[in-house]
């Protein structure tokens, strides 16, 4: 951010129960590697349910910047990537975003070149990606590294077995995107198995890709001559589903969130059904009834299909008002306690140690002013808020609005009193 740029944040009156319908949005995660995925086609594709957040906008700046075309139409986007004219993602982009790093796997892909610079984004720890570059060097590409940038060469993509030491999501998204137009047959074992994943491949065969396995530990690529346009529909959001199925609960309210893919929530479905909370659950919508006060929950972070991460703050946020005490743990990303010094600056019981978050109940949280240091502890805060006494004040939101569309609107029409002041 330029100096001397306003910052806004968010007002929020605690005490408000959740009630209503909210409608979720697409997902941020499958929408990016799609968007980054579109560099491979030949013309035009059309995307439906692609989230308007942050991430995305910015994912839309580096295909312009390197010579896509993006319009929107209603309900639609259409990127037009046959006019592209470089290779170099360029810095300040890379900085904004660090899933911007998957683009690399796209350009290499179609282009056998590119130029990138190591990934900015989320303060959540460190996320190298030696992985990826690991999986591009077995695919044949020469890799240099000068002055913090990476260069990426290929004289041509070779089929191969690659073995991931860690189910990295980015990494699995990389290698798919970068051998779709390899000579031969890639073989990816200890893939991730995420449902973006899956969204991903589903998005690229439809294009003509030939790629089998996804959402399982061992992906098979087998290299095609060219993909084609299609339009395709993004999965929806399973990050902020879980967000909206907890501010539910924190508040105790009673809310029906529709749009979502039940099947791809089912570790949040079980926690929150383990807290005491009523649920009615259905192919596309799930109902959730709040008791007055939660039961405490243990909590371990795992790759699909375990507990997802990205939701490990926002159940820190839940479970500060429990009964009891809770235990998470922490197993993908080491610096994802940033949020707990805020909510402890409102009245939550949180012991950090290493890994491991100890989450003593209390009643009493009171209204602050706190800061987000990234886009799922921001959520947390938010949360929090909903249920404190008094007024909250969240600074640097823009690591929320980063991730989540529309969520001042949507809690509003939850009942939520909170609005976005500049």
């Amino acid at each position: 951010r330029k100096r001397g740029e306003k910052m806004s944040k968010l007002i929020i009156q605690g005490g408000k129960k959740l009630e209503g319908e909210v409608q979720i949005s697409g997902s941020k995660n499958a929408a990016l590697p799609i968007i980054a995925g579109t560099v491979l086609i030949k013309g035009k594709t059309t995307l439906y349910n692609v989230p308007n957040i942050q991430d995305v906008q910015t994912m839309f700046e580096i295909i312009k910047d390197i010579g896509g075309k993006v319009t929107k139409k209603n309900n639609k986007i259409i990127i037009d990537t046959s006019k592209i004219h470089t290779y170099e993602i360029s810095e300040n982009l890379m900085r904004k975003m660090r899933s911007s790093v998957i683009l690399a796997g796209a350009i290499i892909g179609k282009y056998k070149k590119a130029n990138f610079s190591y990934p900015g984004g989320c303060e959540i720890g460190s996320r190298p990606i030696d992985l990826h570059l690991k999986g591009f060097e077995k695919l044949g590409i020469n890799i240099k590294e000068e002055y913090g940038e990476i260069i990426c060469e290929a004289d041509r993509i070779m089929g191969t077995q690659i073995h991931l030491d860690f189910p990295s999501v980015g990494a699995t998204e990389n290698i798919i995107l970068a051998s779709c137009l390899a000579e031969g047959v890639t073989v990816l074992t200890n893939a991730a198995k995420e449902p973006e994943i899956e969204d991903l491949v589903k998005f690229l065969n439809k294009a003509g890709a030939k790629i089998k396995g996804a959402g399982t530990d061992r992906v098979e690529i087998i290299g095609v001559k060219k993909l084609t346009e299609v339009s395709y529909n993004i999965m929806p959001d399973r990050i902020e589903a879980g967000t909206y199925l907890v501010a539910g609960a924190i508040t105790g309210g009673n809310l029906k969130v529709t749009n979502l893919n039940s099947n791809h929530i089912e570790p949040i479905l079980n926690k929150l059904e383990e807290a005491g909370c009523v649920l009615k659950i259905e192919k596309n919508t799930v109902e959730i009834k709040a008791p007055k006060r939660i039961k405490a929950v243990d909590i371990k972070t795992m790759p699909y299909p375990g507990f997802p991460t990205d939701m490990q703050s926002i159940f820190g946020a839940l479970l500060t008002t429990a009964k009891g005490t809770s235990i998470i743990t922490e197993n993908i990303f080491e610096s994802r306690y940033k949020y707990v010094q805020e909510l402890n600056r409102m009245g939550a019981k949180i012991n950090v140690e290493g890994r491991t978050a100890v989450i003593k109940g209390t009643k009493r949280i009171q209204g602050a002013s706190v800061v987000a240091s990234d886009l799922r502890g921001g959520a947390a805060l938010v949360l929090e808020a909903l249920v404190a006494k008094g007024v909250t004040q969240v600074d640097n939101v823009h690591y929320i609005l980063r991730g989540y569309e529309n969520i001042v609107d949507k809690l509003k029409n939850l009942g939520a009193k909170i609005y976005l002041e500049d």
